[in-house]
C-alpha cells in the first residue's frame, strides 16, 4: 500500500514539474511575440537601459516590466497585480555577452506562500534553464518579501 503512495506522489511531482515548464515556453513565447526590450517599460527607479548588477542576476543589467507591473509601480499599488511580469537581462561585466534572462510572472493562486510568483530563468536562446516555484529565487527574493519580492523599484 505505501508504494502505491509513493507512485502517486512521484507522478503528482512530476505533473507539476511539466506544467511548469509549459508555463516557462508560454511565457518565452509571450515575451518574444511581445518583443518586451523594444515595446515594453524599463523598471521604473532604475537607469533606463544597462546598470551595474549584482549576483546572481549579473555585473550589468537591464530590466523591462509590462504594462501591469509598471501601472502598479507608478499607482504604488503595494503589490503587482495578477498578470504582472519583470523581465532581467543578465549580462557579462562587458554589458555585451548577454548570459541568461530571468523572469517573474505573478500568477493568482501559483503559490500564495511566496507571493503568487512564477519564476522562469532562460539562456540567450530561450530555453529554459529553470521555472516554476525555484526554491533560488524565492529564497533570495523572500528577504524583499515586503516589497511583493522584487528589489529593483519600490511598489509602497
Amino acid at each position: 500500500m505505501k508504494r502505491w503512495y509513493l507512485w502517486v506522489g512521484l507522478l503528482a511531482l512530476g505533473l507539476l514539474a511539466f506544467a511548469a515548464g509549459g508555463m516557462a515556453e508560454d511565457l518565452w513565447k509571450t515575451l518574444s511575440e511581445s518583443r518586451y526590450a523594444t515595446n515594453w517599460h524599463y523598471i521604473p527607479g532604475k537607469p533606463p537601459g544597462f546598470y551595474k548588477g549584482t549576483e546572481p542576476h549579473g555585473a550589468v543589467l537591464r530590466t523591462f516590466v509590462n504594462n501591469i507591473a509598471y501601472d502598479a509601480i507608478q499607482a504604488k499599488a503595494g503589490g503587482y497585480p495578477d498578470g504582472a511580469v519583470i523581465v532581467k537581462e543578465n549580462y557579462a561585466p562587458d554589458g555585451k555577452k548577454l548570459g541568461a534572462i530571468t523572469v517573474m510572472k505573478k500568477v493568482k493562486g501559483y503559490d500564495p506562500e511566496h507571493g503568487d510568483w512564477f519564476w522562469a530563468k532562460y539562456g540567450p536562446d530561450g530555453r529554459v534553464q529553470a521555472s516554476g516555484k525555484v526554491a533560488s529565487c524565492i529564497a533570495c527574493h523572500g528577504r524583499a518579501k515586503a516589497q511583493d519580492y522584487v528589489f529593483s523599484t519600490s511598489i509602497k
